[in-house]
């Protein structure tokens, strides 16, 4: 099992440790549900190095990224960061992953842990006019800031004018006196805040500044189980849960990442089935009735018959009340429609909802 740099610090905060995507990772520090509001009220951060990044340099990089991915790169400018997936050749989704646009000869592609040797080889295939490609994942850390007060909590730490930055966008700059540190502003949790990107050697340099300079704003360490509760919450999709190798981007309600205004990876087929209508979509429900939706919980219409699968579920925190995603037939995906989630072969009460879950 891979550890992160940070690895040790949180053991040695108390941290109860699980395997995640071949890495021993923070899964929680004080309980799911008070670090959930922390992120939602304040300031909280992740660890999350286990995620994986790739650069792409060359000539030939954006073709190579357009040939790829669904989304189109070209509209992208220095700074600017785009949300994406790797079609497979069969309709479903090899990865999802940010491109950021560092020059126009010059990428970084963020995949997630647990597929990063799979989305290197899928890259790696397409790769026959020569662009430069660096795995950089295993010599990089990754720290996600977020929360309502993050721009106010690390802005001593470096001249980039924080609070001005804008959703999606990213800048090098000197970040707690380490040089060529990558700040970008996209986060997965729909509280707002900040990634930091930057070698392994400067990790306990900059969270010992990071938690110093938040000190005054309450700033604590977030594990992955308020990551998945925050992220749930915006109906955001997690790769092995609500989007897989099976699940097509259209179905999975990423239509607007799917750009036809160039090929790609099985764009026809694709767009084929964008323009014949999807049979199953990706839904968000919430209970009407006791009861907690989890993966792989079949969802059923009120005869009994199964009509879908559940994808992810919890008690949402913000929310005080049971929320789910699932796929269901496209003629119960109707907002306002009852369904029903079989807990232990019990038919719970749910509704269709629409994304997303916490406004």
């Amino acid at each position: 099992m891979k550890n992160t740099a940070l690895t040790n610090k949180h053991i040695a905060l108390g941290a109860k440790m699980v395997p995640f995507a071949g890495y021993n990772m923070p899964v929680t520090y004080e309980g799911i549900n008070a670090e959930h509001a922390t992120v939602r009220n304040g300031v909280g951060v992740f660890d999350v190095s286990h995620m994986g990044e790739f650069i792409l340099k060359g000539e030939n990089a954006l073709d190579l990224i357009q040939r790829v991915t669904s989304n189109d790169a070209s509209k992208l400018y220095d700074g600017k960061v785009q949300y994406s997936c790797l079609p497979n050749q069969d309709g479903g989704i090899v990865d999802d992953l940010l491109v950021y646009r560092i020059n126009e000869k010059a990428y970084m592609l963020v995949v997630n842990a647990s597929n990063i040797e799979k989305d290197w080889n899928w890259i790696s295939q397409f790769n026959d006019k020569g662009v430069e490609m660096h795995n950089i994942s295993d010599k990089t850390s990754l720290l996600a800031i977020q929360g309502p007060k993050a721009a106010d909590a690390l802005q001593t730490l470096t001249d980039v004018d924080l609070a001005s930055m804008e959703y999606y966008t990213f800048v090098k700059g000197t970040f707690a006196g380490v040089d060529n540190v990558i700040i970008s502003a996209t986060g997965y949790t729909g509280a707002g805040g900040f990634e930091i990107y930057f070698d392994n050697e400067h990790a306990g340099q900059i969270w010992a500044a990071i938690f110093e300079a938040g000190k005054a704003y309450n700033i604590k360490p977030i594990g992955l189980g308020a990551r998945d509760t925050l992220r749930l919450e915006m109906g955001f999709c997690l790769y092995g849960n609500d989007i897989d190798d099976t699940t097509s981007p259209i179905e999975a309600g990423l239509g607007w990442i799917t750009k036809f205004t160039k090929p790609f990876t099985n764009s026809s087929a694709l767009q084929a089935q964008k323009e014949a209508g999807i049979q199953k979509k990706l839904v968000g429900f919430e209970m009407i009735d006791r009861g907690i939706p989890r993966h792989d919980y079949e969802i059923a219409d009120a005869e009994g018959n199964i009509i879908g699968k559940v994808t992810s579920g919890t008690q949402a925190p913000s929310l005080q009340k049971a929320i789910g995603m699932g796929y269901v037939a496209k003629d119960f995906s109707k907002e306002g429609t009852e369904i029903f989630i079989l807990i232990r072969n019990t038919p719970i009460k749910a509704k269709i909802v629409k994304f997303p879950f916490y406004k």
